[in-house]
């Protein structure tokens, strides 16, 4: 699936809740049976928009282990009209047996199967649901279209198959459909021919490779793509009709990432050809589908001349994920959904080579310290889990991907990459592609490889970072004896509840053997593995000043430094530590202070350092802990005062940044500058950035100067929070009558920016029309939580309408966007409501998400009891 971040939320890049695949259903999934195994799928579907329905015939040549008279296989939604097992004579016609709540068909015959191989035949019909998952229908201006996601077991939905992972198979696969119509699969088109019905066409597709049932891919309506070539890869980006031409800068980012990818991999693309293609509705970011490669439009298409840096990062981020996936996961897949890592941690940590090389001026190192935060703040809590971990049920499955399969996995592999070097990190690599390509592996399949290829402990390593919940935190002391330098370092589990491990045996029996890498003054330094829980390592024969623990910012720990080291380190932070370091360095601060071991004036010492950050990634990270201070941690006597710190903290940068871009203006500049205006304008309440933000606006609504695209997001929340009902109805007119993805978001999500209860409501109110897509109600309503005046009007709302929203918000993850904002809450009467709520109305897929809720609430309300006397003693002696 896409990588896990909501581009739309944070302007600033922060890494966020993403939508992501989702499953209905309670029951327990059914391994199959390992009796009878498939090798080749036939299908034939007749396609019917109209009537949201579909025929379908298929043939499964299986394999048969020992005699049986039953063969287990997954459907759901279909109905069965014959089935038949056998060839030529000994052909026998099947009974079916469904069992719903398991999702499988039982198909039995009366005469034994003999061990070998045979063919199973099926004709079904079944129907293009509402549910953007299976084979589902979406609409587009009263066009209607049949597009798929499989992911993770949803392509029983679309015909009777053997749904798990390992089970791979090679796929023919024919469509017929309506005259008018095109269609895209995973093979190229190998033949198009008139059907019997006049009105309708054959579409017929090469072979797959060997590949799991979720990579399966179809796409039936009036498409219109793009073409070029990479390596001699034909390339295609596709869209509906009349939005191709918004396809060109994904087109173009796909031709260069094929040419890394065929470089940095020593096997080159393997499947002949690539679609990429926009889907109106589509519910998941994007799905890696073999060959044909399905997005959300927002996440492949966009106006060159109106194009965010968000939005054009987003884009080439997706597709470089997307892209990896076709080595990690469609080439070698996880044997289960328990190593789910294996594809996306992969995929999340590969997205940032070819961008890193194409696009240096991005900062990308900096986007990766982000993630590693995000998984470190995820795996703080007692409701984290391990990367491997046990699933079964479809719910269990959805919820396993997070920010622990997608981040922490990633951050994992960087760090072990940072450890062996990248050219021997590589040959690893490519040694298990080649060992696995075309079938499945596990986690231990990959760190042996890698030991064996590294030399090197990696099969030591990794096991405790997969294998284990939570992150360690390093305890690191400078000293200087006898004329040398030495870091003590001591290791335990960080977390923000300070009972977990409950005792000292408990905390002494978790321990990581932890690749750290140490940068200190005079050039000292190096890596060495932490195995131990108490450890010194010399720095060399002669005293230094300072040392940082953490270089490159590639070790996925906590670290807590005495205070007498954090002393000598701070002077130099700008000019000794690089951008994704000072990034570790505040993210860190912040932590120990949501832990209780360290003061929010400890941070806030800290990042009065940062009042020159020229680093936008860095800058917005420490301006969002800020934003956080000033909504929960300031009280109505101090906030003003706290209001008065950000303003006199940041404004001189803003002042020379600028609230205007001109045109020779690079890209961090810009995003720089976007960040600037937000948080001078909402957490500082700067009243002339505030009315300049306005001013801008109201020009560009009415027809004036637009919007400088990267600073759009900005500008616009600024003025929402001010705004009146004249900027609310021309911002949802904006919404509506945008010609291109990333300008009808920037205007819809900013209508929940506004403070006016009235206008709160109306924008609730939007909520339940059709003219909110179901695939952004969740990410529409995430955004209101995250707003102070509107969080409890929306709650409201959302208990009152939840018969109605609910079928929204639950697809693809939408139940644990919804859950996760929650978190925004912080006091126990909201808490105790949020906990009886779900009590009532359980959502399976987002149980251990409803926990990690309830824990943020809990850590909230006593960092607010204990904080908030803090922040104000610390502005009074300011």
């Amino acid at each position: 699936m896409g990588p896990m971040r909501d581009w739309a939320i944070f302007p600033t890049l922060i890494t966020a809740i993403a939508a992501i695949v989702g499953v209905a259903g309670t029951a327990r999934a059914q391994r199959l049976p390992t009796t009878v195994t498939p090798s080749h799928y036939d299908l034939n579907f007749t396609v019917d928009l109209e009537r949201a329905s579909f025929d379908g015939t298929e043939t499964i040549q299986v394999d048969v282990a020992q005699p049986t008279q039953q063969i287990v296989l997954n459907a759901a939604e279909i109905a069965f009209r014959e089935v038949t097992i056998g060839t030529g004579s000994s052909r026998q016609k099947a009974t079916v047996s469904l069992n719903e709540a398991r999702q499988t068909a039982t198909l039995s015959v009366t005469k034994a199967l003999p061990k070998g191989r045979t063919e199973i035949h099926i004709s079904y019909a079944g129907i293009l649901n509402g549910k953007l998952r299976g084979f589902y229908l979406s609409t587009e201006k009263d066009r209607r279209y049949a597009v798929t996601q499989f992911e993770a077991t949803d392509a029983r939905r679309a015909f009777p198959s053997f749904d798990e992972p390992s089970l791979k198979a090679t796929f023919d696969i024919s469509l017929t459909i309506d005259r008018q119509d095109s269609a895209i699969s995973n093979g190229s088109v190998i033949s198009d021919t008139p059907a019997a019905d006049a009105s309708r066409h054959i579409v017929r597709f090469s072979t797959t490779p060997k590949m799991s049932t979720y990579l399966v891919a179809m796409a039936v309506g009036r498409w219109s793509c793009l073409e070029g070539a990479a390596d001699s890869v034909p390339i295609r980006v596709c869209g509906v009709e009349g939005k191709q031409e918004m396809g060109r800068t994904a087109l173009d980012m796909t031709q260069q990432i094929l040419k890394f990818y065929n470089t940095y991999f020593a096997i080159k693309y393997p499947y002949g050809k690539l679609d990429l293609l926009a889907v109106p509705d589509f519910a998941a970011g994007a799905m890696e589908n073999t060959a044909a490669i399905f997005y959300r439009e927002r996440d492949l298409l966009v106006d060159p001349k109106d194009a965010s840096l968000g939005a054009r990062k987003r884009i080439a981020t997706v597709i470089a994920h997307e892209m990896a996936h076709q080595w990690f996961g469609d080439l070698v897949t996880m044997k289960w959904w328990d190593d789910i890592w294996l594809n996306e941690g992969f995929a999340n940590w590969m997205e940032s080579r070819p961008l890193a090389t194409i696009r240096p001026d991005w900062n990308i190192a900096v986007d990766e310290a982000v993630d590693n935060q995000a998984a470190l703040g995820l795996d703080a809590l007692r409701n984290t889990h391990a990367v491997h971990a046990a699933v079964e049920s479809p719910a269990e499955i959805d919820e396993a991907f997070d920010a622990i399969t997608y981040q922490k996995g990633a951050s994992v592999l960087r760090m072990v990459e940072n450890y062996l070097g990248p050219d021997t990190f590589r040959r690893g690599v490519n040694t298990y592609l080649q060992a696995h390509a075309y079938g499945n592996a596990t986690s231990q399949d990959f760190w042996s490889t890698m030991a064996a290829v590294s030399g090197k402990p990696v099969d030591r390593i990794l096991p405790t970072f997969i294998n284990q919940p939570g992150a360690p935190l390093l305890e690191v002391s400078l000293s200087c004896v006898n004329n040398r330098s030495q870091l003590d370092i001591s290791q335990q589990r960080f977390s923000l509840d300070p009972a977990l491990p409950e005792t000292p045996q408990a905390r002494s029996k978790q321990r990581w053997q932890i690749p750290v890498c140490v940068k200190a003054g005079s050039g000292a330094g190096g890596c060495d593995l932490i195995a131990d829980n108490n450890q010194t390592l010399s720095l060399g024969p002669s005293c230094v000043p300072w040392a940082f623990a953490n270089a490159g910012a590639q070790g996925y720990y906590r670290t807590a430094y005495s205070p007498e080291t954090l002393r000598a380190l701070a002077p130099r932070i700008e000019e000794a530590l690089t951008p994704p370091e000072r990034l570790s360095l505040a993210g860190d601060e912040w932590a120990l202070v949501r832990a209780g071991r360290h003061t929010a004036a400890d941070y806030l010492t800290l990042a009065s350092g940062f009042a020159h950050e020229h680093t936008n990634g860095v800058l917005s990270n420490v301006a969002d802990r800020l934003d956080f201070i000033a909504d929960y941690l300031t009280d109505a006597g101090s906030r003003p005062r706290f209001q008065g710190f950000v303003r006199s903290l940041f404004g001189p940068l803003f002042q020379e940044i600028g609230f205007t871009s001109t045109t020779v203006d690079s890209d961090e500049r810009r995003a720089l500058r976007a960040t600037l205006i937000a948080t001078m304008g909402t957490t500082g309440e700067d009243e002339q950035v505030a009315a300049a933000a306005r001013a801008a606006l109201d020009r560009a609504l009415a027809g004036g100067p637009p919007l400088d695209a990267t600073l759009s997001r900005s500008i616009i929340a600024v003025a929402a929070a001010r705004g009146d009902r004249a900027l609310f109805d021309a911002l949802l007119a904006a919404s509506e009558g945008a010609t291109s993805p990333d300008e009808r978001y920037r205007y819809l999500y900013a209508l929940a920016e506004f403070r006016d209860p009235a206008l709160i409501d109306r924008a609730l109110e939007y909520s339940l029309t059709s003219k909110l897509r179901s695939q952004d109600t969740s990410a529409y309503f995430a955004r209101f939580f995250a707003n102070e005046g509107a969080r409890p009007r929306a709650w409201a709302f959302l208990k009152q309408h939840w018969a109605e929203l609910e079928p929204k918000l639950t697809i693809f993850g939408g139940d644990t966007t919804v859950t996760g904002a929650l978190s925004s809450f912080c006091d126990a009467a909201a808490r105790d409501d949020i906990k009886a709520f779900f009590a009532q109305h359980p959502l399976p897929a987002a149980a251990r998400t409803l926990n990690q809720t309830v824990e943020r609430i809990n850590n909230c309300v006593a960092l607010r009891s204990a904080q908030t006397p803090v922040v104000t003693s610390w502005l009074a002696a300011r």
